[in-house]
């Protein structure tokens, strides 16, 4: 699963993993489709505050890659 694999990509360079994989997780039940989850992430980034913002960032780099 692509989710998946971004998370596994992700984890060496965030800080937050759990409440990333967390969220990212709320985020891909709540979505429609692929395009719905980028942009739910995007507004979690939009509300987040740093270091977990980085984090977020990094996971959408990761699962746009793939």
């Amino acid at each position: 699963m692509k989710l998946e694999e971004a998370l596994f990509e992700a984890r060496p360079y965030v800080e937050y993993y759990k409440r990333l994989e967390r969220t990212v997780k709320r985020l891909w039940e709540e979505s429609k489709d692929g395009e719905n989850f980028v942009r739910l992430v995007e507004r979690e980034i939009a509300r987040s505050e740093e270091p977990f913002k980085t984090d977020l960032r990094i996971f959408l780099q990761k699962f746009r890659s793939l």
